[in-house]
């Protein structure tokens, strides 16, 4: 992805998920498919870094979601 602005592609690096454990890299996996997705068929530009950086958020959420739910079930 060198072709893209730099804000994409460090935006993109936020999604990566290989350092989890196995619970937290399926929820994970789910939002860097659609980062990948989104940036396959948007141009670089503010609103599309702005999406991202919203999808980080909600990525982010939903871990720490799945932290909570691993420790209340162990």
């Amino acid at each position: 992805m060198t072709d893209r602005h730099p804000s994409t592609t460090h935006l993109l690096a936020l999604f990566e998920y290989g350092h989890l454990p196995p619970h937290l890299a399926l929820v994970s996996a789910k939002f860097e498919q659609l980062a990948h997705e989104l940036v396959i068929h948007l141009h670089d530009g503010a609103e599309l870094s702005a999406g991202l950086r919203k999808l980080v958020e909600a990525k982010d959420c939903a871990v720490r979601q799945a932290v909570i739910d691993h420790k209340e079930t162990n």
